[in-house]
C-alpha cells in the first residue's frame, strides 16, 4: 500500500518572502498557479468518467451534492449556487453543504470540520439517497467531516467521489471516483487556499459545466437557460436571438419579453420557420 505522503504540508520551496518586493512575490505565486492547469490536465478522464455518471443520474432524478470544510466548502457551495442563474436548474439540483453550516461560510465554526457524524446529518436533512452523488472537497483529503461523510454514503450505497490534492489520503478510500490533483507544495507552507484551492475551482468549474452541456442546458456555446434576472443576462439573451435568427435588438428584446426565456423564444422562432 502507497505510504501516505501530505504533500499539501511540505515545506514550501520559496523563502524568505517577507523580504521580497510585492512584485517578486506575485510573480512566484503566478510562477507556482501556471503548475495547476498542467495537474488538472492529468486527471482530465476521470473527471470525464464522473461527469457522465453525474450526468446519467441527474437525468433520472438524482442530485448532486458537494461537501467540504473550510475553503474547500465554500467553493463547493460557490459552484452550486451558480447552477441555477447560469443553467436554470432548480436550486435543490446541486447542493453544497459546509460543516459548520451557513456561518461557517463567513466565519469558521469551532470544530465542526473535525466531526466524523455532521456531514451525514446534513446529507440526511436533504434525505440523500442512491439516486445522488456526493463528491467530498478537501485539499488534505483528511478532514474527518468530509472522509467520514463519504465513509456514511459508501455505506448507504450511494455513488461517491473526492477533490484532493495528497495520493493515498483517507478520503480517497471511500469515493468510487478520486480526483487527485498535485499541486505540491504552497508558496506559503501549507496554505491550501491557494493553489489546491485553484486546482479545486477549476475541477468544480469543469464538473457542473460540462454535467450542464450533458444535460442539454447549452446549445452550441449559449446558456439558454440562464435566469433573465438582470440587464446583463437580458443583453446577453437579445445578443443570442439576434445572433442565431438574424433579428435586430428590439425583436430579440421583444421576444424574450414575451417568452420570459431564451429557450422559450428560440422554440418559438425555429416552429415559426418551419
Amino acid at each position: 500500500m502507497q505510504e501516505f505522503i501530505r504533500i499539501t504540508e511540505s515545506e514550501s520551496t520559496h523563502h524568505d518572502l517577507e523580504k521580497k518586493t510585492s512584485l517578486d512575490i506575485l510573480q512566484r505565486m503566478n510562477q507556482e498557479d501556471r503548475t495547476v492547469a498542467e495537474a488538472v490536465a492529468k486527471i482530465l478522464p476521470t473527471i470525464a468518467t464522473l461527469v457522465d455518471v453525474i450526468a446519467e443520474k441527474l437525468a433520472e432524478g438524482g442530485r448532486l451534492f458537494y461537501i467540504g470544510a473550510g475553503t474547500s466548502g465554500r467553493l463547493g457551495i460557490l459552484d452550486a449556487s451558480e447552477c441555477p442563474p447560469t443553467f436554470g436548474v432548480p436550486h435543490n439540483l446541486v447542493i453544497g453543504l459546509i460543516a459548520g453550516g451557513d456561518t461557517a461560510i463567513r466565519r469558521a465554526v469551532e470544530g465542526a470540520e473535525d466531526s466524523e457524524t455532521l456531514a451525514w446529518q446534513d446529507l440526511q436533512e436533504y434525505k440523500v439517497d442512491s439516486r445522488d452523488v456526493v463528491i467530498g472537497i478537501a485539499a488534505s483529503g483528511t478532514t474527518p467531516y468530509v472522509v467520514h461523510g463519504l465513509a456514511a454514503c459508501s455505506d448507504a450505497g450511494i455513488t461517491t467521489a473526492c477533490i484532493t490534492c495528497n495520493p493515498g489520503s483517507p478520503v480517497t478510500r471511500y469515493s468510487d471516483y478520486a480526483m487527485v490533483c498535485v499541486v505540491g507544495p504552497e508558496i506559503i507552507s501549507g496554505s491550501t487556499r491557494l493553489k489546491s484551492g485553484t486546482a479545486q475551482k477549476m475541477i468544480l468549474n469543469m464538473i457542473s459545466t460540462a454535467t450542464m452541456i450533458r444535460l442539454g442546458h447549452v446549445i452550441d456555446n449559449k446558456m439558454v437557460d440562464m435566469t433573465l434576472s438582470n440587464n446583463k443576462l437580458m443583453e446577453r439573451g437579445i445578443g443570442v436571438l439576434m445572433s442565431q435568427f438574424s433579428i435586430d435588438a428590439e425583436q430579440a428584446h421583444h421576444l424574450l419579453l414575451k417568452h420570459k426565456s431564451v429557450r422559450a423564444a428560440m422554440d418559438f422562432m425555429q416552429q415559426k420557420t418551419t
